[in-house]
């Protein structure tokens, strides 16, 4: 009887110890992962805890702010979008004191027809002499002129390189949009009449709407889009023809160069040196045969 009791006593601290030891590692479970605990009571409060916990752990945690990026991509440019004034009736320069006059001799080798002065231009008294606008590089780049001239010495192009300069419209504005299509139409006749008695070898209308512009007083009509082309025109094109009694001309060649206009972007830069190579090449070959 003693011995069953003693073994009944032994068996009872063995299973007393067994769950003192069982719970015991179930409270250092607990402690070492507030996780599990918080996983098992799902709540809004517990969820909040959770999630901060984790971040916590997380590689990127700096005390509940958020580590910035060094490669954060910057935020991209706008693009500034160029936009034409419209037109302007000449009232609006009236004030201004057009300085500028056309560069012309008799028998040159080539007159360059621009559009209209601009502001810088009329006020200066140069031609071209906007520092954004192209004429004397390309005029340079493409052979026109041994060296890169100034605007400064727009009068001097005649006696120094046999080159005159003038316009189609002489009344001054910020940019060719400003322009209405019947004034430049209007100005095609006192053009021909410069061509006609200066003549030169050849005219080069410097921009599309010029030439457009001449072409609708000479056809009736717009020009069409595969009438156009850049370049040499046909020898019935030709400008400033003279047939009066025993005073006879048969006119300039043309040539249809882009604008140099720095607003102007609808051709890049090597486009445009391509075309006005061309002519380059033609006014250095005869530059030369003139000095033979």
């Amino acid at each position: 009887m003693r011995i069953t009791r003693a073994s009944a006593r032994h068996q009872q601290q063995q299973q007393s110890s067994t769950c003192n030891r069982n719970r015991r590692s179930e409270s250092l479970a607990v402690e070492a992962s507030p996780m599990k605990r918080l996983q098992q009571t799902p709540s809004r409060d517990a969820t909040m805890t959770i999630t901060a916990i984790e971040q916590k752990h997380s590689p990127g945690f700096t005390g509940g702010r958020k580590r910035a990026s060094s490669t954060a991509p910057s935020p991209p440019k706008k693009k500034v979008k160029r936009t034409s004034s419209g037109y302007a009736p000449p009232s609006k320069y009236a004030h201004l004191v057009n300085k500028l006059t056309d560069s012309l001799a008799p028998n040159l080798i080539c007159v360059f027809v621009g559009l209209n002065p601009g502001i810088r231009t009329a006020t200066t008294g140069h031609a071209y002499n906007h520092p954004s606008n192209l004429f004397w590089k390309l005029l340079h780049k493409s052979g026109c002129t041994p060296r890169l001239c100034r605007a400064e010495e727009d009068g001097e192009m005649p006696r120094l390189y046999d080159l005159g300069l003038t316009n189609i419209v002489s009344r001054p504005t910020k940019d060719g949009s400003e322009l209405s299509k019947a004034e430049m139409d209007a100005g095609v006749a006192e053009l021909e009449a410069k061509i006609g008695l200066q003549r030169p070898e050849v005219v080069a209308i410097v921009g599309k709407s010029i030439w457009e512009s001449l072409w609708r007083v000479r056809h009736g009509t717009n020009i069409k889009k595969e009438q156009f082309k850049y370049g040499w025109q046909d020898d019935s094109e030709k400008m400033g023809v003279v047939s009066t009694g025993e005073d006879q001309w048969p006119g300039a060649r043309v040539f249809v160069a882009t604008t140099t206009s720095g607003l102007a972007a609808g051709m890049r830069p090597h486009e445009k040196e391509e075309i006005w190579r061309k002519l380059g090449e033609w006014i250095e070959n005869r530059r030369q045969q003139r000095t033979e």
